[in-house]
């Protein structure tokens, strides 16, 4: 049995297309997910432009993003259920004998593969998954609204995991994003004052951030990030795509703040990092999550804490892929979902 997928198959620009793809089989440790709805990633549209810094083994079908049902599962498979509601986490294959797997940051381990590159992914109708990176969706949640739980996840591993946000703090989002504008979200939820930073053409999708509360600045955020007592912001989180944003967050944030890294920027760096040191500032990266982190993101989601409707930006059958890819690209909206079935 065979269905549409949207194919990766080259590292040159735009080699994605439409190709039937098959069903794939279960192991005894994975289940199959009819999927209902899959979000479209960044990393995708990455991959999409042949922008991307990361290895791809061609050809994969895309989609890392995304909520469906159970419809097989494997002989020993007990917790999961045919026509359960589910979500997946995206580390398809990891070594789970390794130091950080054995830690519980599989996320980190070094031979992990993730859907939509390194085994397929999930836009198509049918994806094998490990039985160990299900999450039930909660019943108030929309299989679109579901769809979008890991770059969630990616915003709540970013900004509240490492437990610098108090109440008060004053936070500094640079990129208007998906992913910046669900750390801005987050960092709200967790008491902040944010301001999300962005450029001219940067207007439509910061829109979204003036409905978690946030301020919205295009260019120079240096006199928001001052104006309480001019040493700067408490935190600035760089959401952006380009690796020059952190000369920015180094300028922007105050002695002893932190930063987080989670914008993917290859670029080389052409600056000092002198100020990291005189100003004692703590640079943290972040990839990934795991799964405490899909937990309380699913629990947000579902008590209605974080509400994703300011992020979706539009949904659209899996044929129609290109368009939803280039709204995003174009940054006309925020997230597009497809919706294989």
């Amino acid at each position: 049995m065979t269905s549409a997928g949207v194919v990766n198959f080259s590292s040159t620009p735009h080699s994605v297309e439409i190709r039937e793809v098959e069903r794939p089989v279960a192991g005894d440790d994975d289940v199959i997910v009819e999927v209902d709805a899959v979000s479209v990633c960044g990393s995708d549209l990455h991959q999409w432009t042949g922008s991307q810094s990361w290895s791809v083994n061609y050809p994969v079908v895309l989609g890392h993003e995304f909520g469906g049902h159970v419809i097989e599962r494997g002989k020993n498979v007990t917790t999961w259920h045919e026509g359960d509601r589910v979500v997946s986490e995206t580390a398809a294959v990891v070594d789970m004998s390794s130091p950080m797997s054995r830690s519980g940051r599989y996320n980190l381990d070094p031979n992990r593969k993730g859907f939509g590159y390194g085994v397929n992914g999930a836009m198509t109708r049918y994806v094998k998954v490990p039985q160990r990176l299900l999450h039930s969706i909660p019943s108030s949640v929309s299989f679109e609204h579901a769809a979008m739980t890991e770059p969630c996840a990616v915003a709540y591993s970013a900004v509240i995991a490492p437990g610098k946000v108090k109440p008060g703090d004053r936070i500094v989002v640079m990129g208007p994003g998906p992913i910046g504008i669900l750390c801005a979200a987050m960092a709200r939820l967790a008491g902040a004052e944010v301001a999300v930073v962005g450029l001219e053409r940067d207007r439509t999708r910061l829109q979204a951030a003036l409905t978690y509360g946030c301020e919205i600045i295009i260019g120079d955020a240096s006199q928001w990030a001052r104006e309480v007592d001019g040493l700067g912001a408490d935190g600035v989180i760089d959401a952006a795509g380009v690796s020059a944003t952190l000369k920015n967050a180094l300028e922007l944030v105050r002695p002893a703040g932190w930063i987080a890294k989670v914008g993917w920027g290859p670029q080389p760096l052409d600056f000092s990092l002198d100020p990291l040191v005189q100003k004692n500032v703590t640079l943290q990266g972040s990839f990934s999550h795991n799964w405490p982190m899909w937990e309380r993101v699913l629990r947000m989601l579902g008590t209605g804490v974080l509400d994703l409707t300011p992020v979706l930006g539009g949904v659209y059958p899996i044929e129609q892929w290109q368009m939803a890819f280039e709204k995003m690209h174009s940054g006309e909206i925020l997230k597009s979902v497809l919706k294989p079935t």
